[in-house]
């Protein structure tokens, strides 16, 4: 796989025009083919991006959430089927926001499919309608000590006094889910999600600086996040890590890990090697098939319209290619992965048993120029 003398550049031309620094890791049937660390972990003090960089995977997250839930539904302790309320007893008998002042009874119960594909009616906060903002309000009510206090299961059950945004299963609408998810590994495994994680899937996979709270001795190494102006000119963000302090509990299942490039790689490379890496097997290969095929009914991908998503259907917790053409993307049907908040990516394509990672801290993200171009590059070298 020749990719460096397209890659490199590309990475470079990032950096001009957009992060202080990037990396990239590409693997392709057990072998490292593409590594670089271009620009800055921090402009001001001119500390360079390197393997011990540890970035905000915001998003990311979410992969590694429906991972571990797909081991437990591997062991026969739910179905995808199953009503949510069967674990999680908060979320019995939903109601839905009809309009401002109505909520009225849902058609269904969310199911746990419901939570990995995103069609639960859970929203993030936000202004867009009644659960968004009814939702913001009560997160908003939360003091300081609450937010860094509470747990995956808080939150479950303030997000199921709230009405849903929809009736289960008629929608796709990005939110909370996956953060619910988490709570519902936690009933059904007996242990908190970064226990469960860290004994089955991070200490495994030898990913020793994966964790959801930033140790005091590796502060040092977690990369600055900027703010980009519309001049071009990067202000650093100083105000979004009060979560992954040492003192923090919450375990965000959707957004709440923070990772390496080689760590995230390790891990994105097992799911690409159909669940196993370097001898240890972590899910088995029908499983990682049935979480990269498209789960959303032709009603419910009329809302999956974000437009750099074109050509992409959505699997259990992660995008997944069905349409190339539609995408005008030259990736494999079936390739998979997601995005985090800031700019970080992972591929996953298990037919070429190919994965790629890549890594920077940046708001705006530029994703929808970035992660295309990256893909048909790396595409295009094999």
């Amino acid at each position: 796989m020749e990719s460096s003398k397209k890659l490199q550049p590309l990475l470079r031309s990032f950096v001009e025009k957009g992060p202080a620094g990037n990396s990239l890791a590409v693997m392709h049937q057990g072998k490292t083919v593409f590594e670089d660390y271009v620009g800055y972990a921090d402009k001001e003090s001119q500390l360079p991006i390197g393997k011990d960089t540890i970035f905000r995977i915001y998003s990311m997250t979410k992969v590694v959430t429906c991972t571990a839930a797909l081991m437990l539904y591997e062991r026969g302790l739910f179905l995808l089927n199953d009503p949510l309320e069967a674990y999680l007893p908060e979320f019995k008998d939903p109601h839905v926001y009809r309009s401002e002042a109505d909520a009225s009874p849902a058609s269904r119960s969310i199911t746990v499919r419901d939570l990995f594909t995103m069609t639960s009616g859970l929203t993030y906060p936000g202004d867009g309608n009644p659960t968004e903002r009814q939702i913001a309000k009560a997160l908003g009510e939360l003091n300081e000590t609450q937010r860094k206090n509470s747990t995956s299961r808080d939150l479950s059950k303030l997000l199921a006094s709230i009405p849903l945004a929809f009736d289960p299963g008629t929608q796709w609408r990005y939110g909370f889910s996956h953060d619910v998810l988490g709570a519902l590994i936690e009933v059904v495994s007996g242990k908190t999600l970064g226990e469960f994680l860290d004994e089955e899937i991070l200490k495994p996979l030898g990913m020793r600086d994966t964790f959801f709270t930033l140790p005091e001795n590796k502060k040092h190494r977690l990369a600055s996040i900027y703010n980009r102006e519309e001049d071009g000119s990067l202000i650093k963000n100083e105000t979004l890590d009060e979560e992954f302090q040492p003192n923090a509990t919450f375990e965000s299942g959707g957004a709440g890990l923070l990772s390496t490039l080689g760590d995230y790689g390790r891990f994105a490379h097992m799911l690409a090697n159909g669940g196993e890496f370097n001898g240890t097997r972590i899910i088995g290969s029908k499983t990682i098939q049935l979480m990269a095929t498209n789960h959303l009914t032709a009603e419910q991908k009329q809302y999956y319209n974000w437009d750099y998503l074109k050509g992409y259907g959505y699997g259990l917790g992660v995008r997944t290619m069905i349409d190339p053409a539609e995408a005008g993307i030259n990736s494999s049907i079936g390739e998979f992965g997601w995005s985090g908040l800031a700019g970080t990516w992972v591929l996953i394509d298990p037919k070429e048993k190919l994965s790629a990672v890549y890594m920077q801290q940046m708001l705006p993200n530029f994703e929808a120029f970035q992660q295309p171009r990256l893909r048909n590059v790396i595409y295009g070298a094999l």
